[in-house]
């Protein structure tokens, strides 16, 4: 691929892009990104076609180009920066805490999930698909199970991935780095299954958060650190990635800012907005109500 353009490389890295973490493309989406005539798309297509014909079939009835099995992408892909690029460019299936805005930098990642199991993921996130797969947990060792994947969750620390899981009958997460095989399979997705069906993620938290009222002698700083306007940041947060933001953050979660510690800058003024949500061990000094008969502070495996 020497010989040629930036551009042709660009359109060409579209094509390979779409089909290892989607699964398919259109012709009318190649169109739509760059922008160019149906011919030029054609043209880019049969190029594609020529240096990886193996890699995607097209579907007459679907009007798309598919992913095959014998597919090798055409250019190497980061990571890290792979994630990056679906966040931004795919939306919600991969909405972690994107939706939250506040000046922090993200935490450099030590955790780098394998390329060939996100692709799998984001697949099947996308186009509502199964997937079996292998999986060690910290607490129950190897184990093989199939989950229902509908978000790809940037946690601050790690990238974990959210769905629904078929041997719990529940919706959990799973960190990605621990699965060690994923396969999409055939499998109908019951409606109780869907993303649609997770409390936990629909449900969005208001969340306030002041200047530690012990721990800071000058809040005047956390204020500005975090453009916070009249003392407070206000933000919302799904529930399912409440606990990892109030984590990532060293947030005080305790009703009366009573965590002593230095690293607890900030404290949670709402903290009754917590209530039900199920990844509160991560709260630092968050006690549950009473009430919260079902609490039992996790739902990551």
């Amino acid at each position: 691929m020497d010989n040629l353009s930036h551009a042709q490389k660009q359109r060409l890295a579209y094509i390979d892009f779409r089909l290892m973490f989607v699964g398919h493309f259109a012709r009318s989406e190649v169109v739509s990104h760059f922008k160019m005539g149906l011919s030029n798309a054609t043209r880019d297509i049969n190029l594609y076609k020529e240096l990886a014909g193996n890699n995607l079939v097209y579907d007459n009835a679907e009007k798309r180009y598919f992913q095959t099995e014998a597919f090798t992408p055409l250019f190497d892909y980061d990571a890290q920066k792979a994630l990056s690029q679906l966040k931004h460019h795919l939306g919600d299936s991969l909405d972690a805490m994107s939706d939250v805005k506040f000046p922090v930098e993200a935490p450099s990642h030590l955790l780098i999930p394998n390329i060939y199991t996100i692709a799998t993921l984001t697949q099947a996130a996308l186009n509502n698909k199964a997937i079996k797969l292998d999986y060690i947990s910290l607490e129950s060792g190897a184990s093989s199970r199939v989950i229902i994947p509908h978000s790809i969750v940037d946690n601050g620390l790690r990238w974990h991935v959210r769905g629904f899981d078929t041997k719990s009958g529940e919706f959990r997460d799973f960190v990605v780095t621990r699965i060690t095989k994923a396969k999409i399979i055939e499998q109908e997705i019951k409606e109780h299954q869907s993303k649609m069906a997770d409390n936990q993620w629909l449900r969005i938290v208001p969340l306030e958060l002041v200047p530690h009222p012990t721990n800071i002698k000058h809040p005047k700083a956390i204020e500005l650190d975090y453009n916070m306007q009249d003392g407070a940041l206000n933000i919302e947060v799904r529930a399912a990635v409440a606990g990892y933001l109030l984590r990532k953050l060293n947030v005080d979660c305790s009703s009366d800012a009573s965590l002593e510690s230095p690293e607890h800058q900030l404290w949670l003024r709402n903290s009754p907005a917590l209530y039900g949500i199920s990844n509160l061990q991560l709260a630092a000094g968050y006690t549950p109500h009473p009430s919260e008969k079902n609490y039992t502070g996790t739902n990551h495996v």
